[in-house]
């Protein structure tokens, strides 16, 4: 949403309330002044939009995470545990950009607490393992700059804008987390039990392929 500068007369006893108010709630006055102009004439600022996006998303992830508060309303995380050894953390991150860019609604972040060198290597199999599914499914995502980083114990994916609307978008992100955490941790616990790479890695695209087949790629 294309933002202008505009001046505007207002009373001062108008400004004061308008100020306490926005520090109450965090927000600069312009912000304030935004969000109740728009709400009294059902405009859907960026901020709403976001709201949508993650209230959606937070009723849709499945009883297996643990949503944590943020204190941006542009993000929202999420925590399970790994099935693998001494259960380490993994955690889903979720950032919305304020003014969604051409093609680009946010990005997906997830990342793993560990300091194991065994378990941040084997993370950084799965995450290649992940994306190279991902590209050879829709080639196109390969030609995006920007579109998966890597780091260790850490994998970050864009997440693209396909025309949905906010509570779309959120269903679509959910099921994605959804998804990615379910092959996760069957990869991992396979893993665990001594399962090749290798037989883990070819039932990881049989069950990608299917979920593909059902839902399209879903960010």
């Amino acid at each position: 949403m294309k933002k202008s500068v505009y001046s505007i007369v207002l009373s001062g006893d108008v400004v004061e309330a308008v100020d306490r108010l926005a520090v109450r709630q965090g927000m600069s006055r312009s912000g304030l002044i935004n969000q109740i102009l728009a709400e009294r004439l059902c405009c859907e600022t960026p901020e709403k939009q976001m709201q949508s996006v993650f209230s959606v998303l937070e009723k849709q992830m499945n009883d297996l995470f643990r949503i944590q508060t943020q204190a941006s309303d542009a993000m929202m995380s999420m925590h399970s545990a790994l099935r693998y050894k001494y259960r380490p953390a993994l955690r889903y991150s979720v950032e919305l950009l304020r003014e969604p860019a051409e093609g680009q609604l946010g990005w997906l972040r997830v990342a793993c607490r560990t300091q194991s060198s065994p378990l941040l290597a084997a993370m950084e199999e799965f995450f290649r393992f992940r994306i190279q599914l991902e590209i050879s499914t829709e080639p196109e995502l390969g030609n995006i700059t920007g579109m998966y980083e890597l780091s260790p114990g850490r994998m970050t994916r864009r997440i693209l804008r396909k025309g949905m609307s906010p509570e779309e978008s959120g269903r679509a992100i959910s099921r994605y987390i959804n998804l990615f955490d379910e092959m996760m941790q069957v990869y991992f616990a396979g893993l665990n039990e001594g399962i090749p790479v290798g037989v883990l890695r070819q039932n990881a695209a049989k069950s990608f392929a299917e979920q593909y087949n059902q839902y399209g790629m879903l960010i």
